[in-house]
């Protein structure tokens, strides 16, 4: 690939001056609109991090508390703010601790540009200390990745990183530097963002046949029904249509009706397994409409009757100008029937339970009661994010961070350190379970010394809850490895200098949210939940979405 350089006027010469690899690297963050890089130092990438001594000013570096932990801090910060998120790490260890946050990133497509350090050109293949061959490591979770070895192919590189991070399709890009590259000395002539490489076309051709034939089937249609993923930011709760979320915890009547419509529009989403259910009984009735800008997931999974390939934000106004307005009032009404028995056979005693231990939804309600809908919630992975997801009310877009594809346990916390740096203005909520919360536990270490502002809300059931109820509905209740011990959170938050609460009665959880809400700084509450409560509806594995069950 090739990038396009900047053109020069006539007569006109750029003016040079001499700099290390990594002051132009530098340079070239600063030039991209790099404002906060999350890192961890080490060997590899000591020049870098001796160069960035003299840049405080203008880059606000985080150190976090594991390399693991600077990737999702990268991901919530470009989640919520738009922008690219930028990570350092040293080779070796450093470099293979970010894999996990990559392939987080690549599957729920989030820009991010990494920065690892590497041994000497020299020693590389040789075994040297803390060399791993970071490259064919990352190939298979990255958008692009790149070895320099010579200062003089920073500028170009750091610039085609950025353009193939954020454009079409965004994704992880990977840049290893090597230890020489960083220290060389080269006629730097400034740093020009890239917005073409040639033979690299982010965003396919839009055909107008395709667009005229879509909505020909939409306009024909009776029972049309839209699918969007991630692709599409959040739409508000409060909108009168939408009808809640499809898959394995969805809501009941879209995904009995996914195999009902006989129109179904895919916008931005890759039919993922846990949204299909089974593939031979996944909306066979339904003519299938898709609108994805990354043309290898069209036909990937579900037969499509018609590709619209390309932008959303430029084929979905196109769609719409030729589509007439129907009354679909008749179907909407068919949602609003499963919608109340599903409130009557679920919702209702888990957001509203008379007695007992309190329940996770409860909490989520109570959260959304105080913060109206104008907080930004991270989850991390288990069955707090299923609850967290069905019933978090968000009124605005970039307010729902979550590990969408790969399921990561320990996204939450560094994700939400991203998310408010990404969000300054916002309430950021990171809702979290006991057992993911103990993976990057370290990150309130991040919190202490960076002095940022997330509230902690920790729901506590004593288990590896989702694993625990797989066990409890399809293995006889044989609970294997999944009954958790944890130390007194609490205290471990005070030990941070993080202020915190528990609480385990309905009587004192309103307050204890308000307190945590209120509070100036991070704060931690944990809130304990019933032990052995399931989150339905659920769609078994192995069954099709209109198979779903209610208890």
């Amino acid at each position: 690939m090739e990038i396009q350089q900047p053109i020069l006027s006539e007569g006109k010469k750029a003016e040079t001056k001499e700099v290390s690899g990594s002051v132009a690297l530098l340079e070239a963050l600063i030039t991209e609109g790099t404002e906060v890089i999350f890192g961890y130092p080490g060997g590899a990438i000591m020049p870098i991090y001796d160069a960035i001594y003299d840049y405080k000013d203008k880059l606000n570096h985080i150190l976090v508390r594991h390399e693991q932990g600077g990737i999702h801090a990268g991901q919530g910060f470009a989640r919520t703010s738009g922008k690219v998120g930028v990570v350092f790490a040293t080779s070796g260890p450093g470099a293979t601790n970010l894999i996990t946050g990559l392939a987080d990133a690549m599957i729920d497509s989030t820009p991010l540009v990494c920065i690892t350090g590497q041994v000497f050109a020299h020693l590389l293949g040789t075994d040297a200390f803390q060399e791993t061959d970071v490259i064919n490591i990352t190939t298979p979770v990255t958008k692009w990745n790149y070895q320099v070895t010579d200062a003089n192919e920073i500028p170009e590189v750091i610039s085609k990183a950025f353009y193939i991070a954020r454009s079409g399709r965004p994704g992880p890009v990977l840049i290893d530097i090597t230890k020489n590259a960083q220290i060389q000395k080269f006629d730097f002539s400034g740093y020009t963002p890239c917005n073409h490489i040639r033979s690299y076309r982010p965003k396919p051709i839009i055909r107008q046949e395709y667009i005229v034939k879509a909505a020909e089937l939409i306009n024909q249609a009776k029972k049309p029904f839209i699918i969007w993923g991630q692709g599409v930011l959040v739409l508000s709760y409060r909108s009168s249509i939408k009808c809640r979320d499809v898959g394995m915890h969805g809501n009941y009547g879209p995904n009995v009706l996914t195999n009902e419509c006989d129109v179904l529009i895919a916008i931005g989403m890759r039919f993922d397994d846990r949204v299909t259910g089974r593939l031979d009984k996944y909306a066979k009735q339904a003519k299938i409409i898709h609108l994805d800008i990354d043309p290898s997931e069209i036909d990937k999974n579900v037969q499509t009757t018609v590709p619209v390939w390309g932008d959303c934000k430029e084929t979905i106004p196109a769609l719409t100008e030729l589509l007439e307005k129907k009354d679909h009032s008749e179907w909407l009404s068919k949602f609003r029937e499963f919608d109340k028995k599903e409130f009557e056979a679920v919702i209702q005693t888990e957001l509203h339970p008379k007695s007992g231990e309190l329940t996770m939804g409860e909490v989520i309600h109570q959260l959304n009661e105080l913060t109206k809908g104008e907080a930004v919630i991270v989850t991390d992975v288990g069955q707090h994010q299923m609850v967290a997801c069905r019933y978090a009310k968000l009124n605005n877009t970039r307010s729902n961070v979550t590990s969408g594809g790969l399921g990561t346990m320990g996204f939450a916390l560094p994700a939400a350190i991203g998310a408010k740096f990404g969000a300054l203005e916002k309430t950021v909520v990171a809702v979290i379970g006991d057992g993911g919360f103990q993976m990057t536990i370290q990150e309130l270490g991040t919190i202490m010394q960076s002095g940022v502002d997330v509230k902690i809300l920790i729901l506590n059931n004593r288990f590896l809850g989702m694993v625990r109820q797989w066990q409890e509905l399809f293995n006889d209740n044989r609970y294997s490895f999944v009954d958790i011990q944890s130390p007194d959170f609490v205290a471990v938050a005070a030990a941070y200098g993080i202020k915190g609460k528990s609480v385990s009665e309905r009587s004192d959880l309103n307050s204890a949210l308000e307190e945590m809400l209120n509070n100036k700084g991070s704060f931690l509450l944990e809130v304990i939940v019933t032990k052995e409560n399931n989150v339905f509806p659920m769609v078994p594995q192995g069954c099709s979405v209109s198979e779903i069950r209610l208890k």
